[in-house]
């Protein structure tokens, strides 16, 4: 028997969604601006790689061009997000940025991947590299990066994905200088070597994000348990409220990165039925501060409605 109404089950299961909580007076003309600016960065370093010879600058370029894309999905997702739930899209379009970033991180694979090939040849065999060239390319990234960084600061807060954009821009701000002291050693010191060397710590940090968070995306889209729950600690939680008898039936996933739920047949003895809304409103508060789970579905049973079906419990049992 569910203890909610037409219009609470249509909130779980599509109201939810439509939270976009977007963080206040966030300025899409900014995210826009440091979108520009990172694509105009990547073209012009690659455009000085070919011409100076510098794998380490190109290696950059990709990186930075790989945050412009991130950016863009970024925006575009904040656009979507603002999308009311449809009957076609009863959760609404949260994952949109998942399938984007699912898509982003596997070019950004192939690319590492293919930065270590290069680099690892030119270690082999160094070519001459134009020094001069490299610093004034690597100059001009670090004040695009340092300018990224200050337009994005205020977007960052309250927003997971803006916050890792942020991140990834100080770390690019850090491989821009890396590539300039390259290029003043080139020059003074004469060490073609540095270009390969800078170019495959690039590209292990390139892989290093790649093969994090796609793990992390994949799991989501998968619909896996959120990470830091225990799904039998949850199942002894719930199971030991004064008036819960048992549960089953019980499936928890990430909406996004940000947003936990959790679907749940409760079985409570007929004596407790009269209490129904108050057990409800303890579980749900229970989910929220022992699991971070803040959208939950509830269903109430009596023992005698499931009788005679084979003991299960769990998300792994069928309907």
């Amino acid at each position: 028997m569910s203890s909610q109404n037409p219009e609470q089950r249509n909130h779980d299961a599509g109201g939810h969604a439509g939270h976009t909580h977007a963080p206040s007076g966030a300025s899409d003309a900014r995210l826009l601006w440091a979108i520009g600016l990172n694509q105009l960065l990547t073209l012009g370093q690659v455009i000085a790689g070919i011409f100076s010879g510098s794998l380490s600058l190109m290696a950059d370029a990709l990186h930075n061009f790989n945050d412009a894309m991130a950016l863009l999905i970024a925006y575009i997702a904040r656009r979507v997000a603002r999308r009311q739930p449809t009957k076609a899209f009863t959760f609404g379009y949260r994952r949109a940025e998942l399938i984007g970033a699912m898509i982003n991180l596997t070019a950004l694979a192939i690319v590492g991947l293919y930065l270590v090939y290069q680099a690892v040849g030119r270690l082999i065999e160094p070519q001459e590299v134009t020094g001069w060239v490299m610093i004034v390319a690597a100059g001009l990234a670090l004040v695009v990066d340092i300018g990224t960084v200050v337009l994005l600061w205020a977007l960052s807060h309250g927003n997971l994905n803006l916050r890792a954009a942020f991140v990834h821009n100080m770390t690019d701000a850090a491989a821009s200088l890396a590539v300039l002291l390259g290029g003043l050693a080139i020059i003074y010191l004469d060490t073609y070597w540095i270009d390969p060397a800078l170019t495959l710590l690039i590209a292990g940090y390139v892989l290093y994000q790649a093969f994090t968070m796609l793990p992390q995306a994949a799991r989501i889209l998968m619909g896996a348990l959120p990470p830091g729950v225990d799904f039998d600690d949850l199942v002894r939680v719930l199971e030991a409220h004064e008036h819960v008898e048992e549960i089953h039936h019980v499936h928890v996933w990430q909406l996004d990165e940000s947003h936990r739920a959790l679907e749940a047949h409760i079985v409570i003895g007929e004596s407790a039925a009269d209490r129904m809304p108050a057990i409800k409103r303890g579980l749900k508060r229970l989910l929220e501060d022992r699991f971070e789970i803040g959208h939950s579905t509830l269903e109430f049973e009596f023992p005698d409605e499931h009788a005679g079906e084979p003991e299960h419990r769990g998300a792994l049992t069928p309907h």
